[in-house]
């Protein structure tokens, strides 16, 4: 007698986008890691998925424009699709939500950090395997970044209200994650080889307002949670497993002075990403900016006192409402003055539903652009002189790329430099033939010159 066996089921495929800042990429990889515990596959392409989800960004006009148009594909190739992320939680000018009006044949819309409510939505359209290897998903959950380095969100939302800013509207108000949490995520980052934790919010040093720095425990200690003293946990962690720890989103309160020492101590990288938005009084009040901004000066100036190797990088806004071109030069000896490492700016780009697009006083595009060249080129040449004095210096460089096809250069990061959004550090080939470089290993450079953003440097 012959016996019969049956077809083993399919296992259901989630094509998956992901699309704007750090934060929207956090609220994906903790999509992802739950798909990944239920038993389903998961791509990056929409070819023989079963449906697709588009984390969607919602901030300026250019990545609206990219996120419709991305869910305009993922619907014209697959037909199925669910979105979520910043833009779900936009309004049209009518008042209904902005992607269902434009996008009627979606499954369903979801806001951002809402990872149960796109499950239940995956769930409806697209049945979870039955009998799902929860063991099959790694610790630290499935990761968007290369293995050496990730990010860690510890906060969701904003309590301030900028007007050129909708992001509280569509994520809320500020919610710090429990401090014990955010340890134990950074310990089984750091035990899957993670050799960079990058720490993002909105807003990084208000941590623990929301909870009244309430303590919490972790490892059976007390830590409050509070920024100063979660930095701190988070250093000595990283320097067990010989890692690193990077700063972004800080606003310049006066307690972040306290943590500046840790950096001074080799704790964590002596390294700020502080977003200004700009220096001069009178625009930063129409922007109703936090933290008192005619101290930024002060404040930069004090944080070099404590630890002279600090690199301060920020982004910048040239053209806000009611600018005149006293207050924008006012920015440009702000620049020069304080000696900012790396800048980004952006020319003001009017965004539906924020409160600056009444502000009088609007600045023509054209002078826009062109305060924004010209703000560029100072920071620019600010670059440019800071870099200049990292020739001769040795350096600790993590490799992110190893050159291939017989070639033995590499690319990497010092500590001043954040993947993505700063400079390189280009590595020449060895002296000795037989050693290569290894992606996710920290190498030793001495820096021979600068080019550009870059640097470039020979392995000691």
């Amino acid at each position: 007698m012959t016996e019969l066996v049956s077809p083993s089921p399919t296992i259901p495929k989630v094509g998956f986008v992901s699309l704007g800042c750090p934060k929207a990429l956090t609220d994906s990889e903790l999509i992802l890691t739950q798909l990944s515990a239920e038993g389903y596959q998961t791509s990056k392409t929409f070819e023989g998925a079963d449906l697709v989800i588009v984390n969607t960004c919602g901030f300026i006009d250019d990545a609206v424009k990219e996120s419709l148009d991305t869910i305009g594909e993922a619907l014209a190739e697959n037909g199925k699709v669910i979105v979520t992320g910043c833009l779900g939680a936009r309004a049209s000018e009518g008042g209904g939500n902005l992607v269902q009006e434009v996008h009627p044949s979606v499954l369903a819309v979801t806001g951002p950090h809402a990872t149960h409510e796109v499950m239940e939505a995956v769930h409806k359209h697209l049945p979870k395997p039955h009998d799902p290897f929860v063991d099959l998903v790694p610790p630290q959950g499935i990761k968007l970044t290369p293995k050496h380095y990730a990010y860690l969100k510890i906060s969701e939302g904003c309590n301030h209200r900028c007007t050129f800013c909708i992001i509280p509207s569509m994520r809320g108000d500020l919610v710090s994650r429990p401090v014990g949490d955010v340890l134990t995520e950074a310990r089984k980052l750091f035990e899957a080889g993670v050799k960079e934790l990058l720490v993002v919010s909105q807003d990084t040093s208000a941590y623990g307002v929301d909870v009244k720095y309430r303590t919490g425990f972790w490892d059976g200690k007390p830590v409050k949670t509070r920024m100063l003293d979660l930095v701190a946990a988070l250093g000595e962690l990283a320097r067990g497993y010989g890692a690193w720890v990077r700063l972004h989103y800080v606003y310049p309160y006066p307690h972040v002075d306290e943590v500046v020492p840790l950096m001074a101590q080799g704790l964590i990288l002596p390294y700020l990403d502080v977003p200004l938005q700009h220096s001069h009084p009178d625009v930063l009040r129409r922007m109703k900016r936090p933290a008192s901004g005619e101290r930024n000066l002060e404040r930069i100036q004090r944080w070099r006192e404590i630890c002279p190797e600090i690199v301060v990088r920020s982004t910048f806004i040239a053209g806000f409402p009611g600018e005149t071109e006293a207050e924008f030069q006012h920015l440009l000896d702000f620049v020069r003055e304080a000696q900012i490492d790396r800048a980004g700016c952006f020319a003001y780009s009017p965004v539906e539903g924020a409160a600056a697009n009444a502000i009088e006083g609007p600045v023509p595009d054209p002078v826009r652009e062109e305060r924004r060249a010209r703000f560029m080129a100072v920071a620019e040449e600010m670059s440019t002189q800071r870099l200049s004095r990292r020739v001769g210096a040795t350096m600790q460089v993590l490799v992110d790329q190893a050159s291939g096809l017989g070639k033995k250069g590499g690319i990497g990061r010092s500590y001043a430099d954040a993947p993505e959004i700063d400079g390189l550090v280009r590595l020449l080939p060895p002296e000795k033939a037989s050693k290569t470089y290894r992606v996710g290993d920290f190498v030793k450079a001495r820096i021979v010159s600068a080019q550009g953003h870059d640097l470039i440097g020979m392995p000691v």
